[in-house]
């Protein structure tokens, strides 16, 4: 579904990631490790088109959109849900969510979203600035999947939300996979959260993947010893 291929990028003179090289099939759940300033954030903003490569490839289903720009990018089918949520906190839940049909074509939001996040059926005319910072994750996710995606890109998930709902979370991307279909991947800090969605873990150490294992087989003390300060 999607190939990433000998990727290099740069923010002027310094080189953040140094060929990086990773594929993630239909229906896999792949989570992209490593401490804060290895590369995790460059290699999101890099897929989705808001970071330059330098050199490489970026393929999905075959075709190559690394020229792409970022709303192009989303209409073939890639959606990026930022760290930090990035929801427009002065406009409605359903507002927020609205802004993603525009790549869709839909009018309407579907009720399949609503089915995936019954919070947000019940929040829907209140302003998105007064949800709580599950919530606001919650709703980002559904601003993406309205793009109807292919791949779904999640920069930090988890980043500032109470272990409940992280739970829950983790649920709702496994169920999001079978019922759609999609191929997601997370880059994340919390080796818990990836354990329990990830079909594959990646770890990246000074813009390099130095594991790359599938869950079933994990070493997890390995793993952990990386993401370890």
């Amino acid at each position: 579904m999607l190939d990433v291929e000998n990727l290099h990028v740069a923010y002027g003179q310094s080189e953040v990631l140094h060929g990086m090289s990773f594929g993630v099939a239909t229906n896999e759940i792949v989570a992209i490790m490593g401490r804060n300033g290895m590369g995790k954030t460059t290699l999101m903003k890099t897929m989705m088109g808001i970071l330059p490569s330098t050199a490489g490839s970026i393929r999905l289903r075959g075709e190559d959109i690394g020229g792409l720009k970022s709303h192009q990018r989303v209409r073939k089918g890639v959606a990026y849900v930022p760290q930090g949520r990035m929801v427009f906190s002065t406009m409605t839940v359903k507002e927020n969510i609205e802004t993603g049909l525009t790549a869709s074509g839909d009018r309407k939001v579907p009720d399949d979203i609503y089915e995936l996040f019954p919070v947000l059926l019940e929040m829907k005319g209140r302003r998105a600035g007064n949800l709580s910072g599950g919530q606001q994750q919650q709703l980002a996710i559904a601003r993406a999947l309205a793009t109807k995606p292919k791949v779904l890109l999640l920069d930090e998930p988890t980043e500032g939300i109470q272990p409940s709902i992280i739970r829950e979370m983790a649920r709702t991307l496994r169920r999001i996979r079978d019922e759609r279909g999609l191929s997601i991947v997370v880059s994340e800090q919390v080796l818990s959260f990836a354990l329990d969605v990830a079909d594959r873990v990646l770890v990246v150490e000074n813009g390099e993947i130095v594991h790359d294992e599938p869950r079933a087989a994990l070493n997890e003390a390995k793993v952990a010893r990386y993401l370890s300060v």
